[in-house]
């Protein structure tokens, strides 16, 4: 594959032209199929007056797995929602999603509870959704206009949507309210604190599922997992994808003695992407502060020194290490999040730390969480008085 073809393509015609061709049709195949499936277009007709019906974009990824191998070529007929008026399109567009930190716990808690994972992804979510307003959309090509409007202009006629297509702002809504829905009337209980996350408790044991968008995490005895997933292949197209081993780009290791977290493919993304994958490594996330405020080089931007210009990506370094310390890597949280502090006047001095951060995660790729089986489970609450780890202003 060339270093062309390790880019999306971005259209039909892109797709055409490159060496997996095939794979992309036949993915384009499938999607028009799901489509037609789920009844998600409605008849051809004329536009109302007043009306402007919302664009299509045809969106192309390829799916990997935690060994960062290609496994599926994913193909969507997406609508464009930038267009959609709020309060006339849509009303609200909320859809609650699985965190980090949820999905930490209750990894930690299938460790200390022996409980079994698995993950199933439902094929098409969001078509099962269906639309509480009036949606209008431009015709795709492929599509033919009746014989009874082929003389009058196509820009004329717009397809009316049944189901909440990809793309629309309040689609992801509606699948989460079509799937809440259905798991309730089984039993499944949620609260508003986790509204992703639905418990089943039977007799001979439990079933969580943590919902992030299409992908159900289920966690919990070995029968109510098997009576949860047949429940859910009743009414949903489902894919089950076994033993949880990749969520929320967090990679899972199921070892013999526990299940360890990283994310060293994104980690190694993250260096390739600023440039930074042949740095020097380095064995602390951050250089030895002073308490001494003209010392400290995470001092504030002062009057002689120039604030780094748009062609410095602090923000998107800021952002995607914050990422990382969240997820997997809190022995970057302290550094990541001082650096921040910046954010809108950083300096040179503030840019070196970063890329000191880079370096120290260049040596330690592999790093991540591990939950040992048989640990204590017990929560421990942990305070930081942080002894003037802000010495210009003398706060912890």
């Amino acid at each position: 594959m060339n270093e062309h073809d390790e880019l999306e393509p971005k259209s039909i015609d892109e797709c055409r032209r490159r060496n997996d061709w095939s794979k992309w049709n036949k993915a384009i195949q499938v999607e028009l199929k799901s489509l037609e499936k789920r009844n998600v277009f409605g008849p051809i007709v004329h536009t109302p007056k007043g009306v402007k019906p919302v664009g299509f974009k045809w969106v192309f990824v390829r799916k990997r797995n935690e060994k960062n191998e290609i496994v599926r070529y994913k193909a969507r007929l997406v609508a464009q929602g930038f267009f959609q008026m709020p309060g006339i399109d849509y009303d609200e567009t909320y859809s609650p999603v699985v965190d980090a930190t949820t999905l930490r716990f209750l990894i930690g808690m299938s460790v200390f509870e022996r409980l079994q994972m698995r993950l199933m992804y439902v094929v098409t979510a969001y078509l099962y959704g269906s639309l509480d307003t009036d949606i209008y959309m431009r015709i795709p090509g492929g599509f033919k206009i009746p014989d009874a409007y082929s003389s009058k202009s196509r820009d004329l006629f717009s397809i009316k949507l049944q189901k909440s297509l990809y793309g629309l702002k309040q689609s992801g809504r509606m699948w989460y309210n079509r799937l809440s829905e259905y798991l309730i009337k089984e039993g499944y209980k949620n609260d508003p604190i986790s509204p992703c996350v639905f418990i089943q408790r039977s007799e001979s044991g439990f079933a969580i599922i943590a919902v992030y968008v299409d992908d159900l995490n289920i966690i919990g005895t070995p029968n109510e997992i098997e009576n949860t997933a047949k429940y859910l292949m009743k009414e949903f197209e489902m894919k089950d994808l076994g033993r949880t081993k990749f969520c929320l780009g967090i990679q899972i290791e199921h070892l013999r003695n526990g299940i360890f977290i990283h994310q060293s493919n994104y980690t190694e993304k993250l260096l390739k992407r600023f440039y930074m994958e042949k740095a020097h490594p380095l064995n602390s996330p951050m250089v030895v502060r002073s308490l001494n405020v003209h010392d400290d080089p995470f001092r504030p931007c002062e009057d002689d020194e120039e604030i780094l210009g748009p062609e410095i990506p602090y923000l998107s370094a800021i952002g995607a290490l914050m990422y990382l310390a969240n997820n997997t890597r809190p022995d970057i949280a302290f550094s990541i999040n001082l650096l921040a502090r910046y954010s809108s006047s950083p300096t040179r001095r503030h840019w070196n730390g970063v890329k000191h951060i880079f370096r120290y995660l260049n040596g330690t790729i592999d790093l991540g969480l591990y939950f040992k089986n048989g640990a204590n489970a017990t929560l421990i609450g942990y305070a930081d008085a942080g002894y003037l780890s802000d010495p210009q202003k003398a706060k912890s």
